[in-house]
Order: C-alpha cells, then structure tokens, then sequence
C-alpha cells in the first residue's frame, strides 16, 4: 500500500505494529535490551545507550534522525519508525544528503538518509508522543494531588507531613528560605525529593554541588552562600517541571528568554489597534550587575538570583530594611558598580565586567558593608535618572510604620485633633484682651 493511500493518522497506533509484528524475523527480542535497531538485530537502550544508538545509525547504517532530542518518546518513536520501513521504501520518508571528507578521493561521497519533523508524518507522529507525553504527566500529577498515603519528612528539620505534598513545600520556603517553585507546577515530586535528600546525605549543596566534609560546615555553606535552592543547570531536575513538557521544544529557559508580553483575551481583526508595539516609557528596570532589562519584578528578580546569585527579597528580610534603607541601598551599589569599585571589598576594576567577575568569583556579590557606609541621606538621590528598580520595591506597611521616626532617626511629633470644649476661651472678647494683654 502506497504513503498516499493511507491516512496518515491511522499508522499513529503504536500497538497494532508490535502485534503484526510479533512473529517477524525482523521484531525485537523481549528479553534483549530496550529496543532493536531500526535496520538491524542490535540492542540499545534508549536512556542509558542513547548516544551509542544514534552513533550506530549514523555509521553503520548511514541514517540520521534530525532533532532527536525534540522527541519525547524515543522507544515508541523507533518502534513507529521500524514497521514503517518495513512497509515502504526508506526513500519514501527520507532526504538523501551527500557529504564528503576533507582528505577523500575525487569522486567520493558518503551518502546519509535524514528523517526529520520536514516531513508531515513525521512531525505529527512528534506532536502526538509529547501529547501523550503531556497527558500521562498531568494525570500523574492529578494523582499526586490526591494522594492521602504521603509521608514525609522534611529535608531541613523533623518536622513530619503527611497528605498533602505543597504543605511540605511551602513549609520549607517559608520555614527554611529553600523555594524550588510552586506545588503545583511540580510533578513526580517523590522521586525529586528523593535525589535532593541523598544530594543532603552526601554533604552536596544543592546549588552549587560541591561536596563539604560535615553537615555543620555544608548547612553554614549554604545560609551564608544564599544556595538554599537547586542548580537551574542541572538539566535532571527539568523532569519534575511541567513547564517543560508544555510545548515541544521549549524548555523553561527558552520561554523565559522571550520578551515579556501581556496576551489579550479578545481576538484582534486586522482594522483593529495592536497592543502588540505598546510600550510604557521607562517601564524596564535594568539589572544592578548587568545589562538585563525586565517590566516584569519577579523576572528580573529571578534572572538576579540565577546568574548573580543576589536575592534582593533575602536581603531586605535578613537586615530588617524598610522601604527606604532599601532605596538607599540600591543607589549605594549603583554607585559603587558605576566607579568600577567591589562594595565587598573595596577593590577597583577599569572595566565592568572585570567588576562583576570579580565579585562572582570571590563570591562578593552579597557581601554588603556595615550600614554605616551606604544608609547615608545622600542615597536618598538615585544614581540613574528614571531607574524602574525603585518603583518595583515593595513598601510593606512594616515599613511605613518603621518610618515614622523619619529619617533623622528622631520621632515625629503628629499633631492630636483636640474636642471643642465650651469654655470663657469661647468668647471672642476674651480671646481679644488676652492676646492684648490688658487683662491683669
């Protein structure tokens, strides 16, 4: 049967292949590894040999899969694939691509069959595996949700929970400072939970990974280092993030690198006004260290703890600081990073950039002098004109309470709304020879 004549949404059944296929010379061995190569007998296991099966159908067999890591299911999708084969000719799924070497003869060319997402079947074959993909992990995470057996204890301290798995997590943000993102943005939560208390039992930071030779000095690592939240570089941990299995191809990092956009809930026609080219003058804070820019707070405030390891919301909690002290901390470090000198250390650099490697390097990024040197009335005057990191601080009412004693430090005398009392001061006469001093 020809391609045309078949639909190409019936060959999606991934089952009915492995049954016609069962009595086939050409079908896999149950009890031999994972899953046979597309053309041959071999063996490969699709996590653990992924790199040696793909090097196998390149040089071997001369076949190249394009964008392999886009695939969400590689075992169904090479089952797929191998009956496919087996009912047409390779040449009818394939582009053929000629390569030659830098030091080959005249005349000498290796040829290679590409299979890639160019081609319709393939690419719906794609976008059905992360559909299934998609699908299997939210009613893994609806049963998480109800799951009454969960019993756990937390990662930092004794303290037990059972039931609920976001009551563990937000005790943990709130109690310890470790935040791994929200409860229900997770999934497979057990066996995340389980590599970060043997990454504890190991005396490994979960940040930066190093290994400490005891508890005490890892748990003083970690609080002084701020590292109380796991390495965003690690890719094992993108498994137990559903944002990463939303879209195919768009990993949390390449929808965070998008430019921020507010999406309308009314369809536009094409007479109609765009929002799309709108923007608020001034509306982009400009990280302290570098040159990201964000309307968003809470971006600009994670792409701050990410790459330069400096929590603003930490700092304003472990030094107690109002609203103010926290304007005139900001345009102390504006400053000091605008003359090229470490608020750490004192250090001079020429360059920026030699600044803000020194400070990552020596670890001096949150590393702020004694308040003394920047809670200064002259810090009251922002370093930059129209600097947008100031309007997105908080101003708590913590905050505007702390700052009734003003910023002198003295207490503000606020006048009391006194009762009109019917007294002999009533009379206007009175009042009059009073204030003339004629009374004796």
């Amino acid at each position: 049967m020809q391609s045309s004549d078949k639909p190409i949404l019936e060959s999606l059944n991934l089952f009915y292949h492995e049954s016609e296929t069962s009595g086939r010379d050409s079908s896999p061995t149950q009890n031999s590894g994972d899953v046979a190569c597309l053309f041959c007998q071999e063996q490969f296991d699709t996590v653990e040999q992924r790199e040696d099966l793909l090097r196998h159908l390149a040089v071997v067999h001369k076949f190249v899969i394009g964008d392999v890591n886009l695939i969400t299911d590689l075992k169904k999708y090479l089952t797929y694939w191998r009956q496919r084969f087996l009912e047409e000719d390779l040449t009818n799924f394939c582009s053929l691509i000629s390569t030659k070497a830098k030091n080959a003869n005249k005349g000498s060319e290796d040829q290679y069959y590409l299979l890639c997402d160019v081609l319709a079947e393939d690419k719906t074959l794609r976008e059905f595996l992360q559909k299934k993909k998609l699908e299997k992990v939210l009613a893994q995470q609806q049963r998480e949700r109800e799951d009454e057996n969960f019993c756990r204890t937390c990662l930092f301290c004794r303290e037990q929970f059972t039931g609920n798995r976001a009551d563990m997590f937000d005790h943990m943000t709130h109690d310890h400072g470790f935040s791994v993102g929200l409860p229900d943005n997770l999934v497979y939560t057990d066996e995340f939970l389980d590599i970060l208390q043997e990454k504890l039992d190991k005396l490994q930071c979960l940040y930066c990974e190093r290994t400490f030779k005891d508890k005490t000095v890892l748990k003083e690592h970690m609080r002084k280092k701020q590292h109380k939240k796991i390495n965003p570089k690690n890719r094992k941990y993108d498994k137990f993030y559903i944002i990463n299995y939303l879209e195919m191809g768009r990993s949390w990092e390449v929808i965070q690198a998008e430019p921020d956009e507010e999406v309308g809930t009314e369809t536009e026609t094409e007479d109609e006004e765009s929002w799309e080219d709108w923007e608020e003058a001034g509306s982009q804070a400009v990280c302290l260290f570098c040159d990201f820019s964000s309307c968003v707070p809470h971006k600009l405030n994670a792409h701050m703890q990410e790459l330069h390891d400096f929590d603003l919301k930490e700092v304003k909690l472990r030094l107690n600081l109002n609203f103010y002290q926290q304007i005139k901390l900001i345009n102390f470090m504006r400053r000091q990073i605008y003359l090229g000198t470490c608020f750490g250390c004192g250090e001079k650099f020429d360059e920026r950039r030699a600044l803000v490697e020194h400070m990552h390097t020596q670890q001096h990024v949150d590393k702020l002098p004694e308040s003394s040197a920047w809670d200064q009335p002259q810090y009251f005057f922002p370093t930059y004109e129209n600097d947008n990191l100031l309007c997105q601080l908080e101003d708590d009412d913590n905050d505007v309470e702390d700052d009734t004693e003003g910023a002198s430090g003295r207490s503000q005398v606020i006048a009391e709304d006194l009762p009109y009392l019917n007294t002999i001061l009533a009379h206007e006469s009175v009042r009059k020879e009073i204030l003339s001093g004629d009374i004796t």
